[in-house]
């Protein structure tokens, strides 16, 4: 893309995904409803509701979005045997590609679930390597939609705000992650305990179950009010809470104790006053699920501060027991139910996520802690303690009574990316985050605004998920452009797609594969707390490299290296606090190193190059990457020995096309730069030596000064470039 280009799609396209789309009825009128400033604060909120679906990835659903991290992502995870991420083994060795599922030519919307535990989730990611992942998960796992089958979710994405770096909890199934999303923890750092496996998911006896404290018990204690909606028959065992104690030992002191059955007791709320938690588990929405004593509570004004709703399994968008048109259908009707108060909605927030991600395929690397080999071996580093490191791997053993599989010393996570929608009046107008979060993001967040702490929460997660306020615009929040809207879909015409659906055979896998194609195009990004910095050291005597890295931003971040000498090696991950900083050594492979490092927000670095090269033991170049706060770039070229280097700096995107500069140094220090506030910040060089093609470095990623931008304006336009 030239820079006329850039300029034209720029001018177009901060407004033009909400502004020149055509939105359902249901977000026209939320789109419509202005948020009610009164301090100009996350105070403003009132109200926090939460929708936790079911079994997506992220590119399950987005990987054709336009100007979110999907299908067209330039920098990705290098596999062996020079394969791209998206060409993932199967069980026979075969390359399985990402492949649409077309709800013109099968069934789509019923596509099968897939493997989705702890073990079969540790072997699909394998310490970050994520080579095999349909070996572990299956062909279907691999299957995408497009817009015209998740339309809905689509339209959601793009009048409201979508993150594309939210993560679940855990490389693991349903009950461990919503654990995360009640409590915080699957046990560690609560209680010494772990879940790594669905249990105690039902409702049970009070001698059994977990026993740590819960976030809506904190809640109660400090006198905020809260309650789950759920149809007590018809959750899907959705619910976590279900399997603490407490909550068990209120169930049956309430006298009308609830269970899975058709004649299970509706809420009654009189128990309230004697039993708080009973809520937590009680039939709160006896009309199978369909929100009907949330509008009767939004109609009385008795909304909570906080409310969780979990949806009948028809409606849950897992796959098989529902569908993606269902789970829009519920959205929209709950979409519905807040809208109806406009006073309700202009201070509400709605958080919609997935617990997890089933076994669909995510091309992201995931922000975990350092993996340990057989020997307990970590790889990489990190500036926390061992101790505060140590509720992150699964050396614990389940609660009395459990059947948790035997503690392997696997990382907990954070797991998959998945998606998360942020609606509300302060997060219109199509924008995208890149904040890296996950579902104690969600409890942070809760925490900011009601100043209710949760001591569950490991400090390794504190440090790298943040508290999703960057997802909003709390001082001027009604100067967006607003969308123009139209249609929607009833809930018979939602159910018949699936009836239909259902009816036909499954989408197969093409036997033509090629990579999915990401809708080209920006939309507006929010401002991010990262600044990050990599630069390399080589000493050839030693025949090692030492990469340097620095955080100078506001919030930890999560680098990914890879060793392209050798890509079945456990990957290493280093996680940097703000204003600190780590180093680590590579050996070189008979005098040659490849590394390759990701960061959040399309940030990367590649080093390469040859140790026995007489040019480069004679020169030792090497290149700094420096930013200041009105977004210029300056590249600074070191020169650690007395003979003249002379390299060539590329443009690899945003500039005319092959546009390079040259610059020449000898023990000294020399410097380029250039303003990328026409690019939106957004930077990506390659500089080599003039004379040994051996030697490379890379940059790229997007300038951050706590301004929002746009998203990278060259998602999809060219191919990844990990080869």
């Amino acid at each position: 893309m030239n820079r006329r280009d850039f300029i034209l799609n720029s001018g177009k396209g901060v407004f033009a995904t909400a502004a020149l789309a055509s939105f359902p009825a249901s977000i026209q009128k939320a789109l419509a409803i202005d948020a009610k400033v009164e301090t100009g604060s996350i105070q403003d909120v009132k109200h926090v509701v939460i929708l936790t679906q079911e079994n997506r990835s992220f590119d399950n659903y987005f990987g054709t979005l336009k100007g979110v991290r999907g299908f067209g992502d330039r920098f990705t995870i290098p596999l062996s045997d020079g394969r791209q991420v998206w060409q993932q083994y199967d069980e026979q060795k075969n390359k399985i590609l990402p492949y649409h599922l077309d709800s013109r030519l099968g069934n789509a919307q019923r596509v099968s679930g897939t493997p989705h535990s702890w073990s079969d989730g540790q072997a699909a990611w394998n310490c970050g390597r994520m080579g095999d992942w349909v070996a572990h998960k299956r062909t279907q796992s691999m299957g995408y939609f497009k817009q015209q089958e998740v339309e809905y979710q689509f339209a959601l994405a793009n009048a409201f705000t979508i993150c594309d770096a939210y993560h679940c909890s855990m490389h693991a199934g349903t009950n461990p992650n919503r654990k995360f999303i009640w409590t915080g923890s699957n046990g560690p750092k609560a209680a010494n305990v772990a879940s790594v496996v669905n249990e105690f998911d039902a409702i049970g006896s009070s001698q059994s179950g977990y026993h740590w404290k819960t976030y809506p018990e904190r809640l109660q204690e400090a006198g905020i009010s809260w309650k789950v909606y759920q149809n007590m028959p018809d959750n899907f065992t959705d619910n976590p809470l279900a399997g603490f104690k407490q909550y068990r030992l209120a169930n049956e002191r309430s006298g009308k104790p609830v269970s899975h059955s058709a004649q299970c007791p509706p809420y009654d709320e009189s128990i309230d006053a004697k039993e708080p938690l009973y809520k937590g588990i009680a039939n709160t929405m006896p009309d199978q699920g369909f929100l009907a004593s949330l509008k009767q509570d939004i109609a009385a004004g008795k909304l909570p501060q906080v409310s969780w709703i979990i949806a009948p399994a028809a409606y849950s968008e897992h796959p098989g027991p529902s569908s993606p048109v269902q789970g829009a259908w519920y959205t929209q009707e709950l979409v519905n139910a807040l809208t109806e108060n406009p006073e309700i909605w202009s201070q509400t927030v709605l958080f919609i996520n997935f617990d997890e991600n089933d076994g669909f395929f995510d091309h992201m690397p995931s922000p975990s802690a350092p993996s340990r080999d057989i020997q307990g071996v970590v790889h990489g580093k990190t500036t926390l303690t061992t101790e505060a490191m140590s509720y992150e791997y699964f050396d614990h053993q389940g609660v009395e009574g459990s059947h948790q599989p035997k503690p392997d010393g696997g990382v907990y996570g954070p797991g998959v990316r998945v998606p998360m929608y942020v609606l509300s009046p302060w997060s219109r107008g199509g924008w995208v985050n890149s904040e890296v979060f996950d579902h104690t993001s969600v409890i942070q967040f809760l925490e900011t605004r009601f100043g209710v702490q949760e001591p569950n929460i490991s400090p390794y997660r504190r440090a790298v998920c943040g508290d999703l306020s960057s997802a909003f615009n709390f001082k001027t929040p009604n100067n967006s452009q607003l969308p123009v809207l139209a249609g929607q879909k009833t809930k018979l015409e939602a159910d018949r797609i699936r009836q239909l659906q259902e009816s036909q055979s499954q989408v197969s896998r093409p036997v033509q594969q090629q990579r999915p194609e990401q809708q080209l195009g920006i939309r507006p990004s929010r401002a991010l707390p990262y600044i990050l910095h990599c630069s390399a050291l080589v000493d050839a005597a030693q025949q090692q490299v030492k990469l340097m890295f620095s955080n100078t931003g506001r919030a930890a971040a999560v680098f990914h290296v890879y060793n392209r000498k050798d890509l079945n090696a456990i990957p290493k991950r280093y996680m940097v606090e703000a204003n600190k900083q780590l180093d680590d050594i590579w050996v070189a492979d008979h005098g040659e190193y490849d590394l390759w490092v990701l960061g959040p927000n399309g940030f990367h670095r590649s080093f390469k190059g040859n140790l026995n090269s007489a040019i480069q033991t004679a020169a030792l170049p090497e290149i700094r990457v420096c930013m200041d706060e009105c977004n210029k770039l300056y590249l600074k070229v070191r020169n650690d020995a007395k003979q003249v280097v002379n390299l060539k700096v590329k443009a690899n995107a945003y500039f005319a096309p092959e546009k390079a500069w040259e610059i020449k140094t000898a023990a000294q220090e020399q410097e380029l730069y250039w303003d990328m506030t026409e690019f939106g910040g957004w930077y990506d060089f390659s500089v080599t030596l003039n004379n040994d093609s051996s030697y490379q470095r890379r940059f790229a990623g997007r300038l951050e000064t706590e301004q929002d931008s746009i998203s990278d304006p060259y998602m999809g336009y060219i191919e990844t470039v990990n080869k």
